[in-house]
C-alpha cells in the first residue's frame, strides 16, 4: 500500500541515482540548507527519527516545522529536548504469543466497527505486518534423533486452533503475512531476511521513495535488528495494533546515551561475555526510556553478529533501543545474508548521502557517554534472577554459594536420592542446559564455538551428566545448515544437544518437563535446582517451575555446564570430568581458539545458505499447508474454543468517549516490591490444575497434558485474567512468607488474586496495585496490562515504571502513578487494608501531580502527592476513550 508523505516536504526532497535507477529521499542536509537548523552532529539513531519528521511534515498528523527544528535544539541543548512528536514506523513485527491476541483484537474490532455502523474493511493494517510463529514449540522430547519431529508433532496437536485462526487472519487482513512454525525466531528471521536497513515504497503520487527501515514489534527484543542499523523497539500489542491501523506513536524526543567501545575481544571470550558486561554497566547507568548508540574504534573489530547480540538485550539494560550506525560491516552482513545487490548499493549510497554513515570522523553529540575497552572482557555468566546480575566466571562458584546463603537461605550439600537412578540431587545441580534464543543462536561465532566444545569433549569421551536436560533450539534454519556443513551437529548430538525445534523454547519458558523423579527429589528436599541457557531472560519462575536459579551464558559455556552438571564448580580451575583413560579434563582442554572458530565461520556461513533457507519462507511445510481455515470478513468465534475467544473490550461500546473519573474508595489488590517484571504480572509458562486457569480448563474437560502454557492461550481472556499476577514466585507483601498469586479478599481471608478481584467487582469496588522501582520490567507483554485492567484495577502506584509497561497500562485505560517526595510503599507503612482515593483526574494534564488520600485500617488518614504518568496529550484521550484501541475504533467508525 502506498505511503502517504507530507504535502509541504518538497523543500527537503532529493533524488539519488543508484545502479542506473533514480529514487527519491528526504534529505537531512537539505533541511539544514533550508534553515531548519544544524543537524550535522545528531547521532544516527536520532537522524532516523528526524527523517521521519521530514517525510511526514504537514500530512494531517500534526508533524510541524517546529518538530523538525526541535532536533537542532536537541543538539544545541547538549542532547536534551523532550518535545512530544508523532512517529510512524515503516512496519510491524509480531510473534505468535503476542500476535494471536493482537489478531484477536483486530477481529474483535471488526465486530465492533460493524456494531457502530462502520465498515469492517476499515480494520486493516495500513503498514506491512509480519507475524513469525516461534513461541509455541515446547521441549517435550530431547537428547535423541527423533526429538525435533516429535516436538513439532506435539506443537501442531496443541496449537491447531491458534494456527487455524492465524491462517484466517492471513487471508482476511491486508498487509499481513505469517511465517509458519519451524522457520525460526522472529528477531532472527527479521535480522537475516525481512530487514532491509533502507526501506523503499511508492508514495501517493506513485514515486518510489527510500527511507530508513524502521519498525515496532510486539516483543521487547525487536531491538535486535538495531545491530543492522534498523531502528526498532518493542511495544505492547495494543500500541502495535494502533500503529498498524495508522495511529502515529506519540513519543518524546529521547535522550541518546553514547556507549564507546574500544579495543578488541581477547582469546577465550565471546560476544555473550561482552553483552553481559554491557547490560551490567547500562543498568547501573540508568537508561530507561533512552536510546543507546554504540560508537568508537572498537566497532571496527565487532562483527554484526555481536552487534545484534548487544542490540537484542536492550530491554535487559532498560533502554528503548541500542543502535549501531551503518558502516562497512553492515554492508558486508547484508551481502553475506543474501540481500539483493541493488538494495545493498542503495543502503550504502543513501547512508553516505544522508549523513547516516559511520566513518573515522563520526563524532556525534550525545546526552551522556560511557566507555568500555573490549580487551578487558572476561568469560562470565549472569544470574540467578536478573540479566544484570553479572558474575565473572572465576567468581561463579563462590557467587552461587553466597546466593544459597543470602538469597535462597538454604544449605549447600543436602542430598536427596532420585528414585530409580544411581545418583542423588542436591542444590546447584544443573537440570536444564539449553542453547536457545535469538540472542545468541543468531551469532555463528558462539554457535560454531559451542559445536567445537562438543567435538573436543566427545573425542575425549565426555558426555552430559544424566540429570541435565539438554537442548538445541536455533533461531533459524540457517544455523542448522552451517552446523551440518561443519560436521558439528553430529558432535553436539553426541553430548545431548540434539535439535529440538526452531523457536524460543527455554528462553520463553517452553523448556518442557524435566524427569518426574528429578522433580520429586527437588521438591522433597526443597532444593535449588539450576538452569543455564544462552537466552536473554532469567527472571523468577520463567524457565521452569522446578528451577529457582537461572543463569545466562554463552552457548559454549552452556555445553560446558551440561558436562559439569553443577554450578558448584570453578570451571576455570576444577576438572569438569574425566576422559576415556580416567584423566581429569578441564574446560581449557576443550575450549576452541578464536582462529578455529573464525576459520569455520568463514567456510560454512555462506550467502548461499541464507538464500536457500529463506527461498520459501512463507510457504511452510506440509503440516502448515494442511491447516484448514475459514474464508470470511469477520471471524466466526467458536464457542467451545479454549484458545480463541471474543474479548469483551468492544462489546456494547458507544460512539462517544467518556471522561476521566476520580478514583474513590479503592481497595488494595497487591503490594509488590522492586523489579516486578511482566513475567510476574502475566507469566508465559506452564500452570497447574490447582490454579484458577487450571480449574477453568478442567471444568471444560481439558486434560492437564493439554494445558499448554499461558503464552499459547493469550487468545482467551478468561484464562489470561485468571493468570494475571499468578507467577509462582510473585510475592504479595500483604501476605507473610507466601509465594504465588494470592491476596486477601473483601472478607480479609487469603484467596487467589482472580477470586478476590471478582469479589470486589461484584461489590463495585475499584482496585489499586502498589509497587516499587522498575515496575513492569521485562517483556513487552500486553497481557500484563490487559489482565490488570480486566481484574478491575484502576491505578498502579509505583516508584518508577519501565517504558513499555507504562505505555501498555495507559493503552488499556489503567492510570500509572509514581510516588513523589520520597514516599514509598514502605515509608507509608502500607499493609493492604487501606482505602485509596485519587482526585484531580477529571482535569488531568500530562505529568500532572495529584493528591492521593490513604485511609488506613485503623481509621487514620494521610494525603500524599502522586505524579500521574499519563505522559502526553494523546494519552489523555486514550484514557477518556477507555484505551487506545477504543480511540482508534471510534475514529475509524466515524470515518467510514
Amino acid at each position: 500500500m502506498p505511503i502517504k508523505v507530507g504535502q509541504d516536504t518538497a523543500k527537503t526532497r532529493r533524488s539519488l541515482s543508484v545502479n542506473g535507477k533514480t529514487i527519491s529521499y528526504y534529505s537531512i542536509p537539505a533541511a539544514q540548507e533550508a534553515g531548519l537548523g544544524d543537524f550535522s552532529r545528531l547521532p544516527a539513531a536520532l537522524k532516523v527519527v528526524l527523517e521521519n519528521m521530514l517525510r511526514f511534515e504537514d500530512d494531517g498528523f500534526s508533524v510541524s516545522v517546529d518538530d523538525i527544528k526541535a532536533f537542532a535544539e536537541w543538539g544545541a541543548k547538549g542532547g536534551k529536548n523532550p518535545r512530544e512528536i508523532a512517529y510512524r514506523p515503516a512496519r510491524v513485527l509480531m510473534q505468535d504469543f503476542t500476535g494471536v491476541p493482537a489478531v484477536v483484537d483486530l477481529a474483535a474490532m471488526r465486530d465492533g466497527i460493524v456494531g457502530l455502523g462502520g465498515d469492517a474493511q476499515k480494520i486493516n493494517p495500513l503498514n506491512p505486518v509480519d507475524l513469525v510463529i516461534d513461541h509455541s514449540v515446547m521441549i517435550d522430547e530431547f537428547g535423541n534423533p527423533r526429538a525435533f519431529q516429535m516436538n513439532v508433532d506435539r506443537e501442531y496437536e496443541r496449537n491447531m486452533e491458534r494456527y487455524q485462526f492465524l491462517k484466517w487472519g492471513q487471508s482476511a487482513f491486508n498487509n499481513f503475512r505469517v511465517v509458519p512454525p519451524g522457520t525460526g525466531i522472529c528477531h532472527q528471521v527479521n535480522l537475516e531476511y525481512l530487514a532491509q536497513t533502507v526501506w523503499t515504497d511508492s508514495d501517493q503520487n506513485g514515486e518510489e521513495v527510500a527511507y530508513p527501515d524502521t519498525l515496532v514489534g510486539t516483543d521487547s527484543h525487536t531491538t535486535m535488528v538495531n545491530g543492522a542499523a534498523v531502528l526498532g523497539w518493542g511495544v505492547g500489542g495494543i500500541e502495535a495494533e494502533a500503529a498498524m491501523l495508522g495511529q502515529p506513536i506519540s513519543m518524546l524526543i529521547p535522550e541518546v546515551i553514547g556507549f564507546e567501545l574500544t579495543g578488541e575481544m581477547v582469546e577465550g571470550t565471546t560476544g555473550t561475555d561482552l553483552v553481559l558486561k554491557v547490560v551490567e554497566m547500562l543498568r547501573a547507568k540508568g537508561v530507561v526510556g533512552k536510546f543507546v548508540e554504540f560508537y568508537g574504534t572498537g566497532l571496527d573489530h565487532l562483527p554484526l553478529a555481536d552487534r545484534a547480540t548487544i542490540a537484542n538485550m536492550a530491554p535487559e539494560y532498560g533502554a528503548t533501543c541500542g543502535f549501531f550506525p551503518i558502516d562497512g560491516e553492515t554492508i558486508r552482513y547484508l551481502r553475506n545474508t543474501g540481500r539483493e545487490e541493488d538494495r545493498i548499493a542503495l543502503v550504502e549510497a543513501y547512508a553516505r548521502e544522508n549523513g547516516f554513515w559511520r566513518d573515522a570522523d563520526y563524532a556525534p553529540i550525545y546526552t551522556d557517554t560511557l566507555s568500555l575497552d573490549m580487551g578487558t572482557i572476561v568469560p562470565a555468566i549472569s544470574g540467578p534472577k536478573r540479566p544484570q546480575d553479572y558474575v565473572a566466571l572465576t567468581d561463579a562458584k563462590a557467587a552461587f554459594t553466597k546466593e544459597m546463603a543470602e538469597t535462597f537461605k538454604r544449605p549447600m550439600g543436602k542430598e536427596v536420592a532420585v528414585k530409580g537412578e544411581d545418583y542423588s540431587m542436591d542444590s546447584g545441580k544443573v537440570v536444564i542446559a539449553s542453547i536457545t534464543s535469538c540472542t545468541n543462536t543468531s551469532n555463528p561465532y558462539v554457535m560454531i564455538g559451542a559445536g567445537l566444545v562438543a567435538r573436543k569433549a566427545a573425542a575425549l569421551g565426555l558426555d552430559r551428566k544424566p540429570w541435565v536436560k539438554t537442548s538445541l533450539a536455533p533461531g533459524s534454519q540457517v544455523v542448522s545448515a552451517y552446523l551440518e556443513a561443519a560436521g558439528l551437529q553430529e558432535d553436539l548430538d553426541k553430548v545431548g544437544f540434539n535439535l529440538v525445534g526452531y523457536g524460543c523454547t527455554t528462553c520463553i519458558g517452553n523448556s518442557g518437563p524435566i524427569q518426574a523423579e528429578l522433580s520429586e527429589a527437588i521438591a522433597e528436599g526443597d532444593l535449588v535446582a539450576t538452569a543455564v541457557l544462552s537466552g536473554n531472560r532469567n527472571f523468577e519462575g520463567r524457565i521452569s517451575p522446578d528451577v529457582r536459579a537461572n543463569y545466562l551464558a554463552s552457548p559454549p559455556l552452556v555445553v560446558v555446564y551440561a558436562l559439569a552438571g553443577t554450578m558448584d564448580i570453578d570451571l576455570t580451575s576444577e576438572p569438569i570430568g574425566t576422559d576415556k583413560d580416567g584423566n581429569d579434563v578441564y574446560m581449557k582442554d576443550i575450549w576452541p581458539t578464536q582462529k578455529e572458530i573464525a576459520d569455520l565461520v568463514q567456510q560454512t556461513v555462506t550467502r548461499e545458505a541464507f538464500l536457500s533457507k529463506y527461498a520459501d519462507v512463507f510457504k511452510g511445510d506440509e503440516k502448515w499447508q494442511g491447516v484448514e481455515t475459514t474464508d470470511a470478513e469477520t471471524y466466526d468465534w467458536p464457542p467451545t474454543s479454549t484458545y480463541i475467544q471474543n474479548p469483551p473490550y468492544f462489546q456494547g461500546m458507544g460512539t462517544e468517549p467518556g471522561t476521566i473519573s476520580n478514583i474513590d474508595g479503592a481497595k488494595v489488590l497487591l503490594i509488590l516490591g522492586d523489579m516486578v517484571t511482566t513475567d510476574h504480572i502475566s507469566p508465559a509458562g506452564s500452570f497447574a490444575t490447582t490454579t484458577p486457569a487450571g480449574s477453568y480448563l478442567i471444568d471444560r474437560q481439558v486434560q492437564p497434558r493439554e494445558f499448554n502454557s499461558y503464552g499459547s492461550r493469550r487468545g482467551n481472556h478468561e484464562i489470561m485474567m485468571r493468570g494475571t499476577f499468578a507467577n509462582i514466585r510473585i510475592k504479595n507483601e500483604m501476605l507473610d512468607g507466601v509465594e504465588g498469586g494470592y491476596t486477601k479478599g473483601p472478607d480479609g481471608a487469603q484467596t487467589s488474586i482472580y477470586d478476590a478481584a471478582m469479589a470486589y467487582q461484584d461489590q463495585g469496588t475499584p482496585l489499586v496495585v502498589f509497587g516499587g522501582e522498575q515496575y513492569g520490567a521485562g517483556s513487552s507483554r500486553d497481557w500484563a496490562a490487559k489482565g490488570t485492567a480486566l481484574l478491575g484495577v484502576k491505578a498502579v502506584i509505583a516508584e518508577s515504571f519501565e517504558r513499555i509497561h507504562r505505555s501498555n497500562l495507559v493503552g488499556m485505560g489503567v492510570i500509572p502513578f509514581e510516588f513523589t517526595g520520597g514516599d514509598t510503599r514502605k515509608s507509608l507503612g502500607l499493609k493492604g487494608d487501606e482505602t485509596v482515593s485519587i482526585h484531580g483526574l477529571d482535569t488531568i494534564e500530562p505529568l500532572q501531580e495529584v493528591p492521593c488520600s490513604i485511609t488506613y485500617g485503623d481509621g487514620s488518614e494521610k494525603t500524599i502527592t502522586l505524579k500521574c504518568r499519563i505522559d502526553t496529550a494523546p494519552e489523555i484521550e486514550y484514557i477518556e476513550h477507555g484505551g487506545v484501541l477504543h480511540y482508534v475504533l471510534r475514529n475509524l467508525a466515524k470515518a467510514s
